[in-house]
């Protein structure tokens, strides 16, 4: 009798401890995960998100979750302390200096029109003028007769905030401009509309696009490296405070030879 009760509670303990471990196989915990949490902007995103895929392939036990929102929402959310790291693609204002930044790269800003678009060069001038809505017309910078389509950057956003910093001079972006919520849908209404104009990544740039000489300066990254090309931003890692070693390991990794040949292959300008 005491032989069967000794068996009896064995079987329930293996019972229990394959429950236990079929549900954690079911649910993909890890009990050695670390996860890190990025938000913020739409630009520096997809280029987070490929770091994250190759550092966690050398990194089994880290869980990275990168979301958007753009650069503002980044930079609240680090102030909230609801994330490790907030994404910014634009230099933090003088109310945000509280928190730490890390430049992993930097961007160029490519104005940017349809293919079948003659023109392959703008002043300055001229693509703040099209942006304050005193130009309308393709007639008017040398081309056919027909109304410019500009799109613009939501509110918010790091790469229309650096734009109205670089390029519009403390002048108004019209309000009757089309406004999309990433870079990608800009790029995607440019590459789809060929009397639209507007402005993306330089990383983001391919033959779908053409990217226009400003004041006769291509948007290359030679031209930005040699300083000739002047509407550059940096990309930014934000934290709140010094980062916690999990966290200093990713940014060490997008800071690392490694990281930054990754972001390179993608068009940015690397720091190294």
């Amino acid at each position: 009798m005491i032989q069967m009760t000794r068996l009896f509670y064995i079987f329930i303990f293996l019972v229990t401890m394959t429950a236990i471990s079929c549900s954690r196989e079911g649910t993909g915990d890890k009990d050695d995960a670390s996860t890190i949490t990025i938000a913020g902007s739409t630009s520096v995103m997809p280029f987070t998100e490929k770091l994250a895929e190759y550092f966690m392939l050398d990194h089994p036990d880290f869980v990275i979750n990168v979301q958007g929102g753009g650069s503002t929402a980044g930079v609240q959310a680090c102030l909230n302390r609801t994330v490790d790291i907030g994404m910014s693609s634009r230099n933090l204002k003088d109310d945000e200096k509280t928190l730490n930044t890390i430049t992993i790269c930097n961007d160029g800003i490519a104005i940017v029109v349809h293919p079948n678009n003659t023109i392959n060069n703008l002043t300055l001038e001229q693509i703040r003028d099209i942006f304050n809505g005193r130009i309308k017309n393709w007639k008017d910078l040398g081309w056919i007769d027909r109304r410019i389509d500009a799109v613009t950057r939501e509110e918010g956003s790091g790469t229309r905030g650096s734009f109205e910093e670089l390029v519009m001079n403390k002048m108004e972006i019209d309000d009757g401009i089309m406004v999309q919520d990433s870079n990608g849908s800009v790029k995607e209404i440019i590459a789809t509309d060929p009397y639209a104009i507007g402005y993306i990544s330089l990383g983001l740039l391919d033959k779908r696009v053409k990217g226009l000489a400003i004041d006769g300066i291509a948007p290359t990254v030679e031209n930005i490296k040699n300083g000739s090309y002047l509407i550059v931003r940096p990309f930014l890692f934000i934290t709140n405070g010094t980062p916690g070693e999990k966290v200093r390991l990713f940014i060490d990794y997008v800071l690392s030879n490694d990281g930054q040949t990754i972001l390179k292959k993608e068009g940015l300008i690397d720091i190294m």
